[in-house]
């Protein structure tokens, strides 16, 4: 059985950024406000997110990803040999492409996701990063990759050592939950064709990342492999996916009452933990409790409530532009995901 080391409110990391912050940063682009300014007000706005996370009672504390652009831009920013290219995605984020052969060049998210620990002490330090297999298979051009890697696997081989790298200074510097996302394992749980990545190479990319050794009793990695479940779920990609990987916790879509919400639950093995997102970050409106709670009465069935945590299904401004809700709006989901903790599990928090 799994033991969750009571990070049972969780939440993915990104927050709705406040109107400074995104003000800031429009002004550090156009050259008016100089690095030192954008990062005093990234700390201010940081230290406040904090803040009202301890208010809530989340079981972790994260800094919102205010200081990048999209939840994969830390790594752009930090590593070179990447390219933006000009494009965007279906999803409105900057593509970006590896250009050149990769290298660190220090922290990625360790020095600012540290620096929590001195903000509160009565919650646990959490770090959210793009997997290295959705990097991978984002990032590839044969034409402008070729000439350093040769295909997908021997880019995210390259880059499933450098973000190793980056969780074993996390949690060298006191960071207890990290995160790693990959939505688009999505695809392979829906028995979709036409990744640049097979299903294995993907999750042996993602394994040499989280094969941390000695880590610290309490540390935990989980992923998040998808937002939305498939409505049919193949069970065998879904066993090879959640048995083959090793990470403690997965992080699952909860909040639709939909039979492969089910299914991907059933699949999780019994002594890894399920984060399910029983609330949804792109809605204002929120959930009935008694349906929330008829749904964690189905999970409990499946799986040792004592394995389970609540979180909502996705990050609540994956881009910094993309903020669906209000920092209000935010404030009220976040206090519902914290109530059915409550009920659920009650002084056991």
């Amino acid at each position: 059985m799994a033991d969750t080391f009571k990070y049972r409110i969780d939440h993915h990391g990104s927050l709705v950024r406040p109107a400074e912050v995104l003000a800031a940063r429009e002004r550090h682009a156009a050259g008016t406000l100089d690095d030192a300014g954008l990062r005093a007000v990234e700390d201010e706005a940081i230290a406040e997110a904090v803040r009202l996370q301890r208010k809530l009672r989340t079981s972790v504390v994260t800094d919102g990803d205010f200081r990048s652009e999209d939840f994969r831009s830390a790594v752009f920013e930090s590593v070179a040999g990447f390219r933006r290219t000009g494009a965007l995605d279906p999803y409105g984020r900057a593509v970006w492409v590896a250009a050149g052969e990769l290298k660190a060049g220090g922290p990625i998210v360790a020095d600012s996701v540290a620096g929590l620990a001195g903000l509160t002490s009565m919650a646990a330090p959490k770090a959210s990063l793009p997997a290295p297999s959705y990097l991978a298979a984002t990032c590839f051009d044969p034409a402008v990759t070729g000439p350093f890697y040769k295909d997908p696997v021997a880019l995210g081989e390259a880059l499933a050592g450098i973000l190793r790298e980056e969780i074993e200074l996390l949690v060298a510097r006191g960071v207890r939950l990290i995160q790693l996302n990959n939505p688009r394992y999505g695809s392979y749980l829906s028995g979709r064709d036409g990744q640049p990545l097979t299903l294995d190479e993907a999750i042996a990319i993602d394994a040499a990342a989280v094969r941390v050794a000695d880590r610290p009793e309490g540390v935990r990695i989980g992923l998040c492999p998808t937002h939305r479940a498939p409505a049919e779920v193949d069970a065998g990609a879904a066993e090879r996916l959640f048995g083959d990987l090793p990470v403690d916790r997965w992080v699952l879509p909860y909040d639709r009452g939909a039979a492969g919400e089910t299914a991907l639950l059933r699949a999780v093995p019994a002594d890894r933990d399920a984060a399910l997102g029983i609330v949804d970050p792109r809605s204002a409106e929120l959930e009935d409790v008694d349906t929330i709670m008829d749904r964690m009465d189905a999970a409990a069935e499946l799986k040792d409530v004592q394995d389970i945590a609540v979180t909502p299904s996705g990050g609540f401004a994956d881009r910094a532009d993309g903020n669906a809700l209000g920092p209000d709006e935010q404030r009220r989901k976040l206090i519902h995901v914290e109530t059915i903790a409550r009920m659920c599990w009650g002084n056991e928090l």
